[in-house]
Order: C-alpha cells, then structure tokens, then sequence
C-alpha cells in the first residue's frame, strides 16, 4: 500500500512538471551584436531600410520618427510570462522621409515596464449580451456561404 501512495505521488509529481513549459520566444528585429557602429553611418532612411528592413511603426503625429524593436518573451510554467533583452531603435526622420536627423538606441534599463491594467474597458452606451443573446442575436443576419450575395 505505501508503495503504491508513493508511485502516485511520484507520478503526479512528474506530469506536474512535465506540464510547465519553460520556452523563450523572440519579438520583433534580431538586432546585429554591433548595432551601435552599425547605425552610427547610416544617413538615409534608404540605407537603413537596407539594414534592417521597414520600421515597425512610423508616427503620424509630431516629429516624423521610426521605430524598431525587439524583445525576448520568456514562458515558466504556471508564472506570468516575463520579457527580457528589450532593445528600441529610434530614428528621427526629415519631413520628407529621406534622411535621419538622429538615431538613438534604448535597453532594459531605459525602458520602463508598464503593467497591464485587468479587468475590460468600459465602453460608453455598450449593449451587453450574454453568449446565447449574441447566438439568437445572429441568426438570420449571414446568408449561407455559397449563395452569392
């Protein structure tokens, strides 16, 4: 009888663990190891496109800026997932988009972490609806696929 407590709690034991992943996923650009002089001659948002390819965000208010980043997203388990290795490029952009005014490049230390607030948004004047509202609220509204319209 104790052997085979002990089998069972050995046994969950390991599906316990075995069921924590622990996996690190890569966002965004792969920076080269030497970004800083690799950056530092560049001129023209050509030749950085060249570099690095197009920006994930250009800013369509105020100062024309380019932005690309990276970070590396880490999974353990059952705790919250945690980023690490956070690097930013900002390149300021000419009103016509054809030189860098400046480039600055930020880390993990420059970065502040910023927490998710929980819960929803509300949303002004919302209808809210339960899953078997929004089902009956929906039949009738879609032609079948095929028909044509």
């Amino acid at each position: 009888m104790k052997i085979s407590a002990i089998v069972v709690l050995a046994c969950s034991v390991v599906l316990t663990l075995s069921a924590c992943t622990f996996q690190t996923k890569h966002r965004g650009y792969i920076f080269p190891e030497n970004l800083e002089s690799e950056i530092k001659g560049i001129k023209t948002t050509e030749q950085l496109e060249d570099k690095l390819g197009s920006p994930q965000v250009k800013t369509i208010y105020g100062e024309p800026v380019w932005i690309y980043y990276s970070m590396d997203e880490n999974y353990h388990g059952p705790v919250p997932v945690t980023y690490d290795n956070k690097t930013v490029l900002l390149a300021w952009v000419d009103k016509d988009g054809k030189n860098i005014k400046k480039t600055e490049i930020l880390h993990d230390a420059d970065l502040k972490d910023v927490e998710i607030a929980k819960g929803e948004t509300e949303i002004p004047a919302a209808v809210k609806l339960n899953a078997l509202q929004e089902l009956f609220n929906n039949i009738g509204r879609f032609t079948p696929a095929g028909l044509g319209q």
